[in-house]
C-alpha cells in the first residue's frame, strides 16, 4: 500500500475527527485504524500540530519555508564574507 503525504489541512481535520472518536470511548488504536494512520503518526502530528487551527499550520510552514531561505542567504553571505576577506589579505 502507498503511503500518503497528508498537508497541514488533513492532518488537522484528522486530528479533530480523532478526538470526536476519543471521547466517545474508542481506544487510541482503533481510532487510528479508522482514520487510516498509525500510532506513530497520530502521536508525531498530535506533537505538532495539537491545538492548531489550519490558518495557524499554514501560518507555521510559511514561517518555516521562510526561515530556511533566510538561513541559505546567510550562509551564501558568510562565504563570500570569507573570501572577500582573504582576497584582502592577499593570500590569492
Amino acid at each position: 500500500m502507498p503511503k500518503k503525504r497528508y498537508n497541514a489541512e488533513e492532518i488537522i481535520h484528522k486530528l479533530r475527527e480523532a478526538d470526536v472518536l476519543l471521547a466517545q470511548s474508542k481506544t487510541v488504536t482503533e481510532t487510528c485504524k479508522q482514520l487510516g494512520v498509525t500510532e506513530q503518526t497520530y502521536y508525531r502530528w498530535r506533537k505538532e500540530y495539537g491545538g492548531m487551527k489550519v490558518d495557524q499550520a499554514k501560518r507555521l510552514k510559511e514561517l518555516e519555508a521562510e526561515n530556511a531561505r533566510l538561513k541559505r542567504a546567510v550562509a551564501d553571505l558568510t562565504v563570500d564574507k570569507l573570501i572577500l576577506k582573504e582576497v584582502a589579505e592577499g593570500k590569492y
